[in-house]
């Protein structure tokens, strides 16, 4: 770490970053009579599946540009959104982290990048380390059921991360360095050359971070007791991803690509001591290998195109202490997950204001897990549909249905309405659509037994789970202009037979029927054991929320932000209605951010917090609310046409803020953050 800081030392001098809701339009230091304009028109593709203009879509988007998130002085992909979107919040775990979007956890939540689920599963997190940052364009989040465009899982929202390849210039070459507290550490690299018709695009982006505490306790489940543990609030890692793309365009019309990723992650748990609780016999392993192909060929107004993608990803333990049964650097693989998907897909422009698509989709999800006894694949092909027109003046409509039948449950229809009134500058939008989520192969089969430190694990699957089928309803104000921009969405999210895990207490003869299916489990360890856990279907779901996000542009250099979001979700069970676990009613974002350019030399200077109330763990006790700011500043150096420096230096989570609770194993915290930590980064850009 010390050769980091000695490469980031001369960084700490002054800088700035911006974390806004809306992208602000640079301008050049001659442009100030022009004035400061709020940029509420990038273009988008996850709200329709093509790419337009985000005011004309009838869909709202939430868009985080490049510039957003360069300026934020953030390289982390949870960073980036919890910072700048209130309704997201993540729960680092495991391997990675519990994402929740409105209300909703993980499995209701589509990862996309370039519009391709990624994979990527350790105990329910998703592996976020698999997102390369360096190369983020922006990140397109869409709320709510979005099944007839993207099929199952989309039922709590789509993140689509669009990624950047330079193609304007003979070669491209970035560095982007960050350094903070608790050896917090990212580092990207991305070449670019383009030669005529051909293009390569390479990338490498490594992450690290040291496990922490922010208590040495943990309480004993029996006494109530306060017993010292070395187990992690946080736990560290060290990852690196490598990416190749190659571009081809032989013709204005016609364009090819291939993609191949490699990736791989390691935690840093504690070592298993006999003096103290916590610690492991093992850390975990990751590793993933992606490759990915296609065709577009432009014909005028229309195009077709044509997407292959083959997912690999594994994690199994790592052995980092001597056992009876495992010797130090013995490797046992417990989880292989692939993934195949294969889409055609055409956008028809047939007349004026109107785009129409067709499309083909057929995806094969595999899953072998030893721990599970699980060794499974089911498949899925589809056909969707859908047609945005312009009615009238300023009335527009989408409408949308997708069919699909699922190797496991069948046929299934996910439609989609959405209607758009622009007068002037107000946008007003009215939407419904459907979701739907066949259960995963784990809630449909699993046999699982595993220890966690002491403690087993014991989980049954259940093969006649009904998949979970949701209907969403929004409304969405919206006025803008060059100073002011205000936008006001409220929602509804209706979701029949969710599929929970139910808790069943173990008794004597529980116990006797868990020996028999489980012989590999001692006596010992099952007399530890209170309940185990078994897939049902719920009987519903409902979220209902609010969302609010303004900013006003007080002059050509200083601009405000702020975000509210209203979160209220339950599920209901035995005709019991329990609030949704990790959901939290009220969180709010804000930012202000000040820039200004002299010369050669530009400064950004932004101020942000996150504020949270209170996260409910239902039957336990609850996370207290939060409040985190944070400052960030970058310099940008133009030394000429061909290179940029662009040095920063920040403060995160300036009043410190942590929850030193004493709370068991599970874990139930909202706020993991260590304490305040200085940030210094350095970001080198060469083009020629």
């Amino acid at each position: 770490m010390n050769n980091k800081l000695l490469l980031l030392a001369f960084a700490t001098c002054v800088g700035s970053g911006t974390a806004v809701a809306h992208d602000i339009a640079d301008k050049k230091a001659g442009d100030d009579k022009v004035g400061m304009e709020v940029e509420l028109n990038p273009v988008v593709v996850t709200g329709n599946g093509h790419h337009q203009l985000l005011k004309s879509t009838t869909t709202p988007v939430h868009v985080l540009s490049q510039k957003l998130i360069k300026e934020a002085g953030v390289t982390d992909f949870q960073d980036a959104l919890t910072r700048l979107m209130p309704q997201v919040s993540f729960a680092p775990n495991a391997m990675g982290s519990y994402i929740r979007v409105n209300g909703l956890g993980n499995k209701y939540v589509l990862v996309l990048v370039n519009g391709k689920k990624i994979i990527g599963d350790i105990a329910g997190n998703v592996d976020l380390n698999r997102i390369d940052m360096s190369r983020v364009k922006r990140i397109e989040v869409l709320d709510g059921a979005a099944s007839a465009l993207y099929g199952s899982d989309a039922i709590g929202g789509v993140i689509n991360i669009i990624t950047d390849q330079s193609f304007d210039k003979l070669v491209n070459v970035s560095s982007d360095t960050r350094l903070s507290g608790k050896g917090q550490f990212s580092q990207g690299v991305n070449i670019d050359l383009s030669a005529g018709i051909l293009s390569s695009h390479t990338s490498y982006f490594h992450q690290e971070a040291d496990s922490y505490q922010n208590n040495g306790f943990t309480l004993n489940d029996k006494t109530g007791e306060a017993e010292a543990t070395i187990a992690p609030l946080f736990i560290g890692y060290n990852s690196n991803l490598v990416s190749q793309r190659f571009d081809l365009k032989p013709t204005k019309a016609l364009s090819f690509y291939a993609q191949g990723s490699y990736s791989y992650k390691l935690t840093d748990r504690p070592d298993t001591r006999s003096d103290v609780q916590g610690g492991s016999d093992y850390d975990m392993r990751s590793e993933s290998m992606r490759w990915e192909a296609g065709t577009r060929y432009q014909l005028g107004r229309h195009a077709l195109q044509f997407d292959f993608v083959n997912d690999n990803y594994h994690y199994g333990n790592l052995y980092q202490v001597e056992t009876s049964k495992y010797k130090i650097g013995d490797f046992l693989r417990n989880k292989t997950q692939k993934y195949y998907e294969a889409e055609l897909k055409g956008i028809f422009r047939f007349y004026d204001a109107a785009t129409t698509i067709f499309g083909a989709d057929w995806r094969n999800d595999f899953l072998k897990a030893s721990s599970g006894d699980v060794d499974n694949n089911v498949y899925t092909w589809a056909g969707y549909v859908q047609h945005d027109m312009e009615i009238l003046r300023n009335l527009s409509a989408t409408v949308g249905v997708r069919y699909t039948h699922h190797g496991a449950f069948g046929h299934n229809f996910t439609p989609k309405v959405s209607l758009m009134y622009a007068p002037g500058n107000f946008r007003f939008r009215a939407a419904y659509s459907r979701g739907f989520r066949a259960p995963g192969l784990d809630e449909l089969y699993y046999h699982y037994f595993k220890i966690m430190g002491k403690r087993p694990v014991i989980t049954f699957g259940n093969k006649n789970l009904n998949p979970e089928r949701s209907h969403y309803v929004s409304l969405n104000a919206e006025y803008s202009n060059h100073i002011f921009s205000l936008s006001v969405m409220g929602y509804m999210n209706f979701v029949k037979d969710m599929v929970v895990k139910e808790n069943i207490a173990v008794d004597d003869d529980v116990r006797n029927m868990l020996a028999q299916e489980f012989p590999e489990a001692t006596a010992d360890q099952l007399n530890l054991l209170k309940t185990y856990g078994h897939y049902i279907n719920s009987s519903k779901g409902v979220v209902k929320g609010l969302q609010v996000n303004a900013t006003v542009n007080l002059t050509h250099d200083l601009s405000l932000m702020a975000n509210y979001a209203y979160t209220n979700g339950r599920s209901k069970s035995g005709g019991e209605w329990t609030v949704l676990e990790r959901t939290f009613k009220n969180s709010a974002t804000a930012a202000v951010n000040y820039a200004h350019t002299w010369g050669n030399y530009k400064l950004n200077v932004n101020l942000n917090g996150r504020f949270q109330s209170r996260t409910y763990y239902p039957a336990y006790e609850d996370a207290p609310g939060y409040g985190l700011v944070n400052i960030n500043t970058t310099h940008t150096f133009d030394f000429n046409r061909w290179f940029t420096l662009m040095p920063s230096i920040g403060v995160d989570n300036i009043l410190g803020k942590t929850d030193h609770r004493i709370d068991t194993s599970t874990r139930r915290y909202a706020l993991y953050s260590p304490g305040r930590m200085l940030v210094v980064g350095l970001k080198i850009n060469f083009k020629d």
